[in-house]
């Protein structure tokens, strides 16, 4: 310190200019430096604006999460799946009712089957008995012809009843898979949809509540920048007075060298400038002291940006290595063990729907081939009651027809019976069919869509947040590295503080201990004093001032003056000091 206060004053002393050029060094890296500052600042500011508008976008996509609700959605998917095997049961128990309905009518048909052979055989031997009787051949011949028709008509029946059973055994035998399938692995999936869907609800939940306290710590940091930009004007106060003392010397050099600096004689003109150099070096102490005071708190609340960023680079870990990828993992596994048990009931829903409307279609024709039965009976009741009659005619000749022909009409009779058991089945077996599968639309493939839609809405609001996460890391460590550098650019107090002391320790050396005496020579320099006391801008440079140079009498008037031309000056200066 000793060695650059002796080369500054040995350099004063040869030129005059040594303590100036110290002088504007300082000012020079007290301009550079609060300006570099300030850029710095405005650019964290920037990148802070930023990661706001980052947070805002993950609040907007969180937002619009809970607006549209996918899990809400997932949890009626849940539901609907969860409902699977109880709708299941009850479509077995449709199949079973619809399989004992076909039972109970298969009887009926075999019954009818029997009587059209007893018909046939009565046909048959009516036929043989009246082939010595011409006006009875034709006759045999047609109700022969009747009953193969009607015989063709209950075969063609119980050949709808065949192919119905059937498809009731097939409809019953996958029903009974699925059912066992869906009980044993529908529960276990159910639970694991609510799972994923509790997971990702409180994922989002939390992703919410970081994002605020990020926003809360960013908007703190912004607060901050915002204080220290404004206390960076520090840097051009002290800018101010370092070009104030430099202007004292340059005022100082002007005024010796005029007329009436030259009318001085060389004590004079020593004591005067030992007199400028305890104030200079008085003005740069108190600046010193200043600069100190208020740059310390900027590089304190500086500092506090560390913590700050700190934190925000922990919660944007937190958000971005939140597992949001690993729910979906968990989430599409689970969703592909759903898909697999909807498939499996779509098919069994399929094949129960190809029953039903097989069955209602199978009824129709039942309905229509016992109506075609009952007119086969009724023409061979009246074709056989009019052989009756004209076997009564014939006498003795037409006896052996008669019985046959009775006899016909006897097993006609029983159609009857056989034909009303069937019709009155008849609606046992629609209704059956009816409740395999409801009149609404298919339950698996709803829910399937439903399961497809909700997985899809969770995916693109997952992918939309996974975006503005990345958005926002790279906003987080943005904002890392500006206040890293931020820190580093604004420790004032590592090197101007250096700067400052050594000018005011250069000037106080030059200076010495003692301060000279120019009160003979006051009206000489009052002018000189006048002109230094209007550079000042602020009350405590004036202050400063006066306790060196005490006002000269005949200055007063102009101090008055130059005060009051200075009062706006005063008012901003001392707000901001």
């Amino acid at each position: 310190m000793t060695n650059g206060a002796a080369s500054a004053l040995q350099a004063f002393e040869a030129s005059g200019s040594g303590i100036s050029e110290t002088l504007e060094a300082a000012r020079s890296q007290v301009e550079e430096r609060f300006l570099e500052g300030g850029t710095v600042l405005l650019s964290v500011m920037d990148v802070l604006n930023r990661l706001l508008s980052s947070l805002d976008n993950v609040t907007k996509a969180l937002d619009a999460n809970k607006s549209s609700d996918t899990g809400a959605d997932l949890r009626a998917t849940v539901k609907s799946l969860t409902d699977l095997p109880s709708s299941e049961r009850a479509r077995q128990d449709a199949l079973s009712s619809l399989a004992d309905t076909g039972n109970s009518l298969r009887k009926h048909v075999a019954d009818m089957q029997e009587t059209m052979r007893y018909l046939r055989t009565f046909a048959v031997t009516a036929k043989i008995t009246g082939a010595g009787l011409p006006e009875f051949a034709d006759f045999a011949q047609e109700i022969l012809e009747r009953i193969y028709s009607g015989t063709a008509e209950v075969n063609g029946f119980a050949a709808h009843l065949d192919s119905l059973e059937k498809e009731v055994k097939v409809a019953l035998s996958f029903g009974t898979a699925a059912a066992r399938s869906n009980s044993e692995t529908v529960p276990d999936v159910a639970r694991a949809l609510q799972d994923d869907a509790r997971k990702i609800a409180e994922h989002r939940k939390n992703l919410a509540a970081i994002a605020r306290d990020v926003s809360a710590i960013a908007r703190g940091i912004q607060s901050k920048v915002a204080s220290t930009l404004s206390a960076l004007q520090v840097g051009d106060i002290t800018r101010q007075r370092i070009e104030h003392v430099q202007s004292t010397f340059a005022l100082l050099d002007e005024f010796l060298g005029g007329e009436d600096g030259r009318k001085l004689d060389a004590d004079a003109r020593r004591r005067l400038e030992n007199v400028i150099h305890h104030l200079t070096a008085a003005q740069m102490n108190d600046m010193c002291k200043d600069f100190h005071r208020d740059s310390q708190s900027v590089v304190m609340t500086i500092a506090s940006f560390g913590r700050d960023t700190q934190e925000i680079l922990r919660l944007r870990d937190q958000m971005s290595g939140g597992g949001q990828a690993n729910f979906m993992r968990a989430l599409e596994s689970s969703v592909s063990a759903a898909h697999e048990i909807v498939r499996q009931v779509d098919q069994a829903t399929r094949q129960a729907d190809q029953v039903s409307q097989s069955t209602l279609g199978t009824a129709a024709k039942l309905l229509e081939a016992v109506g075609n039965i009952r007119v086969v009976k009724t023409d061979i009741h009246y074709m056989a009651l009019n052989t009756n009659l004209r076997c009564s005619r014939l006498g003795e000749e037409g006896k052996s027809i008669n019985v046959v022909t009775a006899e016909l009409r006897i097993f006609a009779a029983k159609l009857d019976e056989s034909a009303d058991a069937i019709v009155n089945g008849l609606p046992t077996l629609e209704a059956a069919a009816g409740r395999i599968a409801p009149a609404s639309a298919d339950p698996a493939g709803g829910l399937g869509q439903t399961l497809t839609s909700a997985v899809g809405n969770i995916r693109a609001a997952a992918d939309t947040m996974e975006d503005e996460l990345k958005v926002l890391c790279e906003h987080g460590r943005d904002v890392a590295n500006k206040i890293s550098l931020l820190i580093g650019k604004l420790d004032f107090q590592r090197d101007l503080s250096e700067v400052l002391a050594r000018c005011a320790d250069v000037l106080e050396d030059v200076a010495g201990a003692e301060i000279a005496d120019i009160s003979d020579i006051a009206d000489a320099v009052a002018p000189l004093d006048r002109k230094i006391f209007k550079l000042y801008t602020m009350v405590q440079e004036r202050n400063v001032h006066r306790d060196i140079v005490p006002a000269m009498e005949q200055g007063t008037a102009a101090v008055a003056k130059a005060a009051k031309v200075g009062d706006d000056e005063d008012l901003f200066a001392d707000a901001l000091s």
